[in-house]
C-alpha cells in the first residue's frame, strides 16, 4: 500500500465523488430493473392472463425477498466489505432481470408462477444494494457532506424512471415487453466489469491523496470501515445482543418507521402509478413511459435539493437533528398531497399534483443520511440492513392492500388515499418518536446491567 500511496497524486484529490457516480449508476439500474414490471404490466397482464389481485402479488414478490434479505445482506456487507458484495449482487440481478423476459415461453398456465418466482429471487439478491450505498458514503464522506451523498444515490431512483421508462415504453409498443427485461439485463453485466474494475476502499484506492483521506477522516468519516484484519478478533463478531439494540433503540425505531412510510410512496410509484394512469386517466402505454418522467423528474429534483439544504443547515451551525427533520417534515408534508388526484378531472392536474407529491417525498429521502449519522460504527452494514428491511416491509403491503382495495371497489380513490396516510405517520415519527439524532453506542458483548453502570460510573 505504500508503494500505491506513493503514486498517488498530490494536493486534495476528489475520488469520492467519482465512487458516488458509480453508486448513482448501479442504483439507476437497480431501480429500473424493479420498474420493468411496472412500465410492462399492462400488456405482461394482458398476455399471462393476470387480474388485479394477482398482478399485486406479482409486483410484492420482490417486496418479500428484498425485506428479508436486508439483514443477512447487511451481515454480509461487514463480513466481505462492500465491493465483492455489491458487485456479486449486481451479477445475480442482472441475469434475473434478463431472464424474465423468457417467462412467456411456459404458456400462460406457469409464466405467472415462474415470473413470481423470478421476482421473488430479484428481491433477495438485490438486498445488499442500498446498504452497501449507505455503508460505502460512510466510509467515503465527512458528515457535513453525507446529505448530500445519500441523496444523490437515493435520487437515482426517480434518474432511473427519467432515463428508462420512456426507452421501456418505446421498446413495448416497438418489440414487446419481454425485450425491456433482456435490455436492462444487458445492462447490468457490462456495469459488473466496470465495478469490479474501478471501485476500491479509501485507503485502498490508487488515486486518492492523502489530503483526501486526511479531509474526509477529520470529518467523519470511517475510511478504516474495509480494512480486512489478519487475525479475527472474538469482541467485534456481530451477536445477537448488538442485533437487539438495534431493534430496541427508540431512536432508531422512529427512524425505521420513517423509512417504511416513504418506501411505501416508493412502491406505489413503481408499481401501480403507471397502471393508474392506464385504467384510471386512459393514457396509452406508449403515453405513460413519457408522462410518467414528469414526476420523476421532480423527485429527483427534490431528492438532491433536500439533501443539500440538509448538509448546508449543519455547515451553518445547525445540529445534525434539525439539519435532517427539516427536509424530511418538509416534504413529508407536500407528498400528503397526492390524495388530491381524486379531486381533479384533468390528467394534467394529475400529474402536477403526483409531481408535487414526488418533489416532497424526494426533499424527505434523507434517511440513509441519518442511518449513516446514527449507526453504531461497528455495524453499519447490519444496521442499514435493518433499517431497509423494515422499509421495504412496505414493499410487501402496499401492492398487495392496492390489489385488493382495487378489487373490492373498482377505482383508485381509496388506493390514494391509503397511499397519502403514510406520509403522516412519518411526519409523526419523526417529530414525536425520534428525538435527538446521534451515533448509536453499543453496549460491550456479555455486558450486564450493573456491568454496564459500573462502566458508566467509571
Amino acid at each position: 500500500m505504500d508503494v500505491i500511496k506513493g503514486q498517488a497524486p498530490s494536493g486534495r484529490t476528489r475520488v469520492r465523488y467519482f465512487v458516488l457516480f458509480m453508486l448513482f449508476a448501479l442504483t439507476v439500474v437497480n431501480y429500473a430493473d424493479r420498474s420493468t414490471l411496472s412500465i410492462t404490466g399492462t400488456e405482461v397482464a394482458k398476455d399471462l392472463a393476470l387480474d388485479a389481485v394477482a398482478m399485486g402479488f406479482v409486483f410484492s414478490a420482490f417486496g418479500w425477498t428484498y425485506a428479508v434479505g436486508q439483514i443477512p445482506g447487511g451481515w454480509l456487507l461487514d463480513r466481505y466489505g462492500s465491493k465483492a458484495i455489491y458487485g456479486l449482487s449486481l451479477l445475480g440481478w442482472s441475469l434475473l432481470t434478463f431472464l424474465q423476459g423468457f417467462s412467456g415461453i411456459f404458456g400462460v398456465a406457469l409464466a405467472a408462477y415462474i415470473m413470481f418466482a423470478l421476482r421473488f429471487l430479484l428481491g433477495l439478491v438485490e438486498s445488499p444494494a442500498f446498504p452497501a450505498n449507505g455503508r460505502i458514503v460512510a466510509a467515503w464522506f465527512p458528515t457535513s457532506e453525507r446529505g448530500t451523498a445519500t441523496a444523490v444515490f437515493n435520487s437515482a431512483q426517480y434518474f432511473a424512471t427519467v432515463l428508462f421508462a420512456p426507452i421501456m415504453g418505446w421498446i413495448t409498443h416497438a418489440l414487446g415487453w419481454q425485450y425491456v427485461f433482456y435490455f436492462m439485463g444487458t445492462i447490468g453485466f457490462v456495469l459488473v466489469a466496470v465495478w469490479f474494475k474501478v471501485i476500491y476502499s479509501p485507503n485502498d484506492h490508487p488515486r486518492v491523496s492523502q489530503a483526501e483521506l486526511d479531509y474526509i477522516e477529520s470529518g467523519g468519516a470511517l475510511v478504516n470501515m474495509e480494512v480486512k484484519k489478519t487475525a479475527v478478533d472474538p469482541g467485534n463478531k456481530t451477536q445477537w445482543s448488538d442485533f437487539k439494540q438495534l431493534l430496541t433503540n427508540r431512536m432508531l425505531l422512529g427512524i425505521y418507521i420513517g423509512q417504511y412510510c416513504i418506501t411505501a410512496l416508493t412502491y406505489f410509484f413503481i408499481t401501480w402509478f403507471p397502471i393508474y394512469l392506464v385504467k384510471a386517466r386512459g393514457l396509452s402505454i406508449l403515453e405513460v413511459g413519457f408522462v410518467a418522467t414528469i414526476p420523476a423528474i421532480c423527485g429527483f429534483t427534490g431528492g438532491i435539493l433536500g439533501g443539500m439544504i440538509s448538509d448546508y443547515l449543519i455547515k451553518k451551525g445547525y445540529s445534525v437533528t434539525f439539519g435532517r427533520k427539516t427536509p424530511f417534515v418538509i416534504g413529508m408534508a407536500l407528498a400528503t398531497f397526492v390524495v388530491a388526484c381524486n379531486y381533479v378531472d384533468s390528467s394534467t392536474a394529475v400529474v402536477a399534483i403526483m409531481a408535487l407529491a414526488f418533489f416532497g417525498k424526494g426533499l424527505a429521502a434523507i434517511g440513509w443520511a441519518v442511518i449513516a449519522d446514527a449507526s453504531p460504527k461497528q455495524v453499519i452494514g447490519l444496521t442499514g440492513g435493518v433499517f431497509n428491511a423494515i422499509g421495504n416491509v412496505a414493499g410487501i403491503v402496499t401492492p398487495i392492500v392496492i390489489g385488493y382495495i382495487l378489487a373490492a371497489t373498482g377505482g383508485f380513490n381509496a388506493a390514494l388515499v391509503f397511499v397519502a396516510l403514510h406520509p403522516l405517520l412519518a411526519m409523526f415519527s419523526y417529530l414525536v418518536i425520534v428525538r435527538e439524532i446521534r451515533r448509536v453506542e453499543l453496549k460491550p458483548h456479555g455486558e450486564t446491567k450493573a456491568a454496564a453502570a459500573a462502566h458508566a460510573v467509571s
